[in-house]
């Protein structure tokens, strides 16, 4: 029989206190050492609600056990239970209970709490719980759960948590991957493209809460080689290395790059749709495309894809399949050629092909000699 299964225990709501480093809050935040009541306030509009609604219906059951450490938090002179793991739930408990005292909560959780007897909210006064002995202890389920696993932090604050492990506690990509179950080029990206947004933050010419809103964008965008040459990122670099990922002599260019994929203040963003970040990755690969986009104060990335002759691969794909799919129709064509649908369709696709071959006289040329 195992003896090392984890013991679930119980404590008073009270004595529970919400996570003042909880990555989920943001890194500002998380850097500010706030108080329970601003952690609280900052989590109301985590969907805390439908947690309310069903620990008033059910209570609290024990496989829902939060996970603890005793640590110091900010206003408490004396280490207490600190949740790491369960704050949502933790967070809508105590509203719950703020709620019943009658103290200032929204509406709609004194709307949430009427009608229960309580009995309701007495099996919300004692909260299972399992203690672990300190936040390392913990690290890796955490990673796994919310870096790799079904209940996912936001690109940001995986990276910020990766980040963590590698300089607090000193571990390499490979060590990283075997705590969290992901793979060391995802945990190497994530590590240079956080340190990249450090980097950012010191500059006037970044919105770095733009870029941390489409962190995925930057994530996306440092695996593109016309990135990494423009910025001279080197996305093999060990950990040192990454710590400062563009050289100082590419700040510059580190400015350009972030107002082109983010925006900065009246300036949109030429990136939309993390899925042109491929097209923007190229376009930076051409001297034109740079020149193009650097000279310009309100760039088109329409413009810099013809500049660059991103678009040249484009069309021939679209001409490609195009062919492809006439091939095909041709093998059957034949049966039909009374079909006054199909010599619609065809005479559609003969003004179209008519069209192309306008543009393209030689292709044109040649086509008629071969008929003669």
């Amino acid at each position: 029989m195992p003896t090392d299964l984890p013991t679930i225990e119980t404590e008073e709501l009270d004595k529970l206190f919400l996570d003042p480093e909880n990555p989920r809050l943001g890194r500002h935040n998380t850097e500010d050492g706030l108080g329970q009541d601003e952690i609280l306030e900052l989590m109301r509009d985590w969907s805390l609600e439908e947690l309310g609604v069903s620990f008033l219906e059910s209570g609290f059951w024990p496989q829902e056990a939060v996970i603890v450490v005793k640590t110091s938090v900010p206003g408490e002179e004396r280490q207490v239970l600190v949740v790491v793991e369960g704050n949502r739930r933790l967070a809508a408990l105590k509203m719950i209970a703020r709620a019943r005292a009658g103290e200032a909560v929204p509406a709609r959780w004194k709307e949430m709490i009427k009608g229960y007897k309580a009995e309701a909210f007495k099996r919300l006064e004692r909260i299972p719980y399992i203690r672990k002995p300190s936040r390392q202890s913990v690290r890796s389920y955490l990673g796994y759960r919310h870096v790799t696993g079904i209940k996912e932090w936001n690109p940001a604050e995986k990276a910020e948590f990766i980040a963590e492990l590698i300089e607090k506690e000193k571990l390499d990509y490979d060590q990283v991957r075997k705590r969290i179950g992901s793979k060391a080029p995802t945990v190497r990206q994530n590590y240079i493209s956080y340190r990249l947004l450090l980097q950012m933050e010191g500059s006037e010419e970044v919105d770095v809460t733009k870029v941390e809103e489409r962190f995925s964008v930057l994530f996306l965008s440092i695996k593109t080689q016309g990135v990494q040459t423009y910025l001279d990122i080197d996305i093999e670099a060990d950990p040192k290395s990454a710590r400062t990922p563009v050289p100082k002599a590419k700040l510059e260019q580190l400015a350009n790059f972030s107002r082109w994929l983010f925006g900065f203040e009246d300036t949109p963003a030429i990136i939309t749709d993390s899925r042109q970040v491929y097209d923007f990755g190229r376009v930076l690969e051409s001297p034109a495309g740079v020149e193009y986009l650097e000279r310009t104060a309100r760039p088109s990335f329409a413009t810099a894809k013809l500049k660059a002759g991103v678009d040249e691969s484009e069309i021939i794909v679209h001409i490609e399949r195009a062919t492809d799919e006439v091939g095909e129709a041709l093998s059957a064509a034949h049966r039909h050629k009374a079909s006054r649908k199909l010599q619609a369709a065809v005479k559609r696709l003969g003004v179209d092909v008519m069209q192309l071959l306008e543009l393209f006289p030689a292709v044109k040329a040649e086509l008629l000699e071969g008929k003669e």
